[in-house]
């Protein structure tokens, strides 16, 4: 198991841009898939983009694509989604999550894979 904190999250003008971070504690980041899960009030939880072991494979939700990059830092044990050009339907509760991956390359946009969350980060972004 591994513990998840995400930050970064705030209110921000359509059009803007922020960094989500995610830092983990317990266990090494290295050998976990990592994805950036979101939720909006009244709606379930959206798969917004991940990212394999090694970091050579990325994917997106294609809401997201061209806005979005996710990256990790092994060494450091984080994950980051950088976002670009927000848009007031982004806005939403972003959750950082791990999934035990055998493969170095492997990745899924399976919401119901992911095994450890985060308590979340708000993210408003204003008409």
């Amino acid at each position: 198991q591994v513990q998840l904190v995400e930050s970064g999250g705030g209110l921000v003008q359509a059009g803007g841009s922020l960094r989500l971070s995610c830092a983990a504690s317990g266990r090494t980041l290295s050998g976990f898939a990592m994805g950036w899960v979101r939720q909006a009030p009244g709606k379930e939880r959206e798969f917004v983009s991940a990212i394999s072991r090694d970091g050579s494979t990325t994917i997106y939700a294609d809401s997201v694509k061209g806005r979005f990059i996710i990256s990790r830092d092994n060494a450091k044990n984080t994950v980051h989604l950088q976002m670009s050009t927000l848009k007031p339907e982004d806005t939403a509760v972003y959750y950082c999550a791990a999934r035990f991956a055998y493969y170095s390359t492997a990745v899924t946009r399976l919401v119901s894979q992911y095994t450890d969350w985060g308590q979340g980060t708000q993210v408003t972004v204003s008409s």
